[in-house]
């Protein structure tokens, strides 16, 4: 691997850790930039998830130190995703998810929709809808293996439910997401080791940068709060929407790939 190869992976890991850090979505630079490396679809959805992990570990310790994560509020949820994420990675090497592919685009844009045309959404925190376990059973079930077996918008999906359903600040929503996102990346990824799907060299060069990515956008997350969150998240899930329309009505060179 030249030296060039890995600067830009390098670049990749970093600028995917630090949306990933903010708002979610850093697949959409990191996919891309595995596959441009060289690998395999599904090689380079088991190195995503190598590299995604460490950058998404660094964010939780930066907000957990910050005070942003309550450890009793999500250890149940953290348990039920782990097990549904093994289940959809499991399940995404024996089902087609075509019909996902068609679906999650219009999903997210309502979700963009529904954020810009509700400016107070996540600014203070409000009562809760559902009870936590109610929550943990539903998202986690839900998210999880969706995570696995998909995955594209996952961290949004998952931050609008800490706020519609928990009444969750958008700032400690964001640090909920990061932790079942951590949760997520890590089942799939053991399964993916399992299966022999990871790359560790290219991975190797993407975590170099993801640390640091997922260090700053965490950082710049808690010092600005909720207005800069919410405006990473909103450019984030149109840029999303614009990729998963792309590729789907077929005006991409490329597939999109099976998840991120």
């Amino acid at each position: 691997m030249s030296w060039e190869t890995i600067t830009l992976l390098f670049l990749a890991g970093l600028s995917a850790g630090f949306i990933d850090a903010v708002a979610g979505g850093g697949g959409l630079i990191s996919v891309p930039a595995l596959l441009w490396a060289g690998l395999l679809p599904q090689m380079a959805l088991g190195t995503n998830k190598m590299q995604a992990v460490w950058g998404t570990l660094m964010a939780v310790r930066k907000y957990a130190k910050a005070g942003y994560v309550s450890w009793p509020q999500v250890k149940l949820t953290v348990l039920i995703t782990f097990v549904f994420a093994c289940l959809g990675t499991w399940t995404v090497t024996h089902v087609s998810n075509e019909v996902l592919k068609k679906i999650v685009p219009w999903m997210l844009l309502g979700i963009a929709v529904y954020v810009l045309l509700s400016p107070g959404l996540g600014k203070t925190a409000a009562k809760a809808r559902i009870r936590l376990g109610a929550f943990a059973c539903l998202a986690g079930s839900v998210l999880g293996f969706y995570d696995g077996f998909f995955g594209p918008g996952t961290g949004t999906f998952w931050t609008l439910a800490c706020i519609s359903l928990l009444g969750l600040e958008l700032t400690r929503a964001t640090a909920f997401t990061k932790v079942v996102n951590l949760t997520s990346n890590a089942a799939s990824l053991i399964v993916f080791v399992l299966s022999a799907r990871v790359n560790y060299e290219i991975a190797a060069a993407m975590i170099a940068g993801q640390l640091i990515g997922g260090r700053l956008g965490a950082g710049m997350a808690i010092r600005h709060g909720a207005p800069f969150i919410r405006v990473i998240f909103i450019t984030v899930v149109l840029a999303m929407v614009a990729k998963l329309l792309w590729d789907q009505f077929g005006w991409g060179i490329n597939k999109f790939p099976e998840s991120i």
